[in-house]
């Protein structure tokens, strides 16, 4: 085996593929990057049988061939290269052989014939806008539990309902929607399709893809092996799908919305930053929606206090609660938009605390679009 590749195209082709594997595996085979040279190029593929990402790129082959070889060293090597083409061949011994300029490396290499079989996609797929959805996983994902103790909920639900997907997240103490136009094609069903995708590879995926065009999002497989596939250009990741239930949250969010404040989204973003500075860090901010504004109140350790309001207009009676300031900070980050809505929802049992909603809002009169909704569950307050 023997080819020549661009240095900055062959370096951002490693990266790519190793970003998805864990930073410690179990299974030293699969810390390995598999690299195929053909007519049709390179192909580069990595798999930890969770998640897989592969990837073809531009060589010119002399001899074709197929290696394996470790990843985040052959990464770390390919990203400090000088300027130059690089050259890649197989020993007499095996050993692979890397030139770029002066610099060389001898690396070992690993059993391709070890090496798992990288996922086929073949099921029905749809397009969703690559700029769209890359906001719509940083909206929504940051909500999904970090607490593996029930893995449905360090998932991401994408649901693909007509013309629309919508991607869902929750750790039961918040609720993140966001929806986004979903082009089905020619084959286009109204049969409803959900998966539950691990919120870890989403985000990679949104970080990956974000500045294409459009996403080929396809489902595939079945039973244990389901899986789905995300693809735009040259590059493609799949990921296992989390099996189990996940929770029906949607109907949680409030039909009426008469009830709320609207306030600027920057100025309650900074004065929350402020006050929240003195909180233990599990304690909730106690804040007062009010004709005058929004009022915020925090007492910490060592007698350490702090107040502060921000103007805000109200429609209803005056609400006082205690917040999480952290996720209201994210749901604050994730509207997107000039002005927040919260909207004060009710509940049918007067000993439990209504969640507030938090949605975009163009300007104080007017709403914005109803595509992104946030769900918050308020604590407790003990004064």
């Amino acid at each position: 085996m023997k080819f020549h590749v661009n240095r900055d195209v062959f370096s951002e082709a490693v990266s790519f593929v190793v970003k998805l594997l864990p930073q410690r595996n179990p299974q030293p085979i699969l810390a390995g990057v598999l690299i195929e040279a053909g007519e049709q190029g390179l192909t580069l593929a990595a798999f930890d049988y969770e998640a897989s990402a592969r990837t073809t790129i531009e060589a010119t082959v002399d001899e074709p061939g197929t290696i394996l070889v470790h990843g985040r060293l052959l990464s770390d090597i390919a990203s400090r290269l000088p300027n130059a083409p690089i050259q890649i061949a197989v020993d007499d011994d095996g050993g692979i052989l890397l030139t770029c300029g002066s610099a060389r490396f001898t690396l070992a290499s690993m059993p391709v014939q070890e090496y798992p079989a990288i996922p086929e996609v073949t099921g029905e797929s749809g397009l969703v806008p690559a700029d769209e959805f890359a906001t719509a996983i940083a909206q929504v994902a940051f909500a999904a539990s970090r607490d593996d103790v029930t893995p449905v909920l360090t998932g991401v639900q994408l649901e693909v309902t007509g013309t629309q997907l919508s991607l869902v997240a929750t750790d039961r103490y918040r609720v993140a929607l966001r929806e986004i136009p979903w082009d089905g094609g020619a084959a286009a069903s109204d049969e409803p399709t959900s998966a539950l995708v691990p919120a870890r590879t989403l985000q990679e995926v949104g970080k990956t893809f974000a500045h294409g065009g459009d996403i080929s999002i396809a489902f595939s497989g079945s039973g244990d092996r389901e899986i789905i596939a995300f693809s735009s250009g040259n590059k493609t990741v799949t990921s296992l799908l989390i099996k189990g239930n996940f929770p029906p949250v949607r109907r949680l969010f409030p039909a009426q919305t008469e009830h709320h404040s609207v306030v600027n989204t920057a100025e309650l973003a900074e004065a929350v930053r402020r006050v929240a500075l003195v909180l233990d860090r599990s304690a909730p901010l106690r804040f007062t929606f009010g004709s005058e504004g929004v009022s915020m109140d925090a007492s910490g350790t060592e007698q350490a206090r702090a107040t502060e309001s921000v103007d805000a207009t109200l429609v209803g009676d005056e609400v006082t609660l205690g917040l999480n300031p952290q996720y209201l900070l994210e749901s604050l980050g994730a509207v997107r938009s000039e002005f927040t809505r919260i909207t004060f929802t009710s509940s049918d049992n007067a000993n439990k605390l209504s969640p507030v909603l938090v949605t975009p809002q163009t300007s104080v009169e007017k709403g914005g679009e109803g595509s992104f909704k946030y769900l918050l569950q308020p604590n407790l307050l003990l004064r």
